[in-house]
């Protein structure tokens, strides 16, 4: 039944307009405002009570662990602060029965992300918008793959799951 498959994605599906903002906000400015990031966290923290325990821990160990390794790549200029802090955040919405499913939409949405802003680049009305992300020699915004991760996973799940 839909219904039951869809209540552990109501948090993630209510951040929705957070997951757009922050994929606007880089392919603009090159930047994810700390706001989206604590909506995020904010969002975990009211829904918190409705996670089962166990479920709960392992959210925010996983999200520590995304955060640590998300750190270390900052400091190597691998990932920008708020790709960090945003990925870290959606990390707390996703079930941790889903993690698996998880890495396979965003290695995806990483893949579509990169060949879209790439395909961007090469159309003169994108590439004159003076957007940061469209400036050649400018890094890949994430904050585009990180949001159609937080969208497309519960659709994934729900409808594309076997079972």
């Amino acid at each position: 039944m839909v219904t039951g498959a869809f209540l552990p994605f109501v948090p993630l599906i209510a951040v929705a307009p957070v997951m757009i903002t922050a994929g606007w906000f880089d392919l603009r400015f090159l930047r994810i405002p700390n706001v989206l990031s604590l909506i995020v966290v904010a969002t975990f923290v009211l829904f918190s009570l409705a996670f089962p325990p166990h479920d709960l821990f392992w959210r925010l160990l996983v999200a520590a662990i995304v955060l640590a390794i998300g750190l270390v790549g900052f400091h190597f200029r691998a990932f920008g602060g708020g790709d960090v802090k945003l990925l870290s955040a959606l990390m707390l919405l996703i079930p941790v029965s889903t993690l698996g499913t998880f890495a396979h939409v965003f290695s995806l949405s990483m893949f579509v992300g990169i060949a879209a802003v790439l395909t961007m680049k090469r159309i003169p009305i994108f590439a004159q918008t003076g957007w940061a992300s469209m400036r050649p020699g400018r890094q890949f915004p994430m904050g585009v793959s990180i949001g159609l991760a937080g969208l497309a996973h519960p659709f994934v799940v729900i409808f594309l799951a076997p079972g």
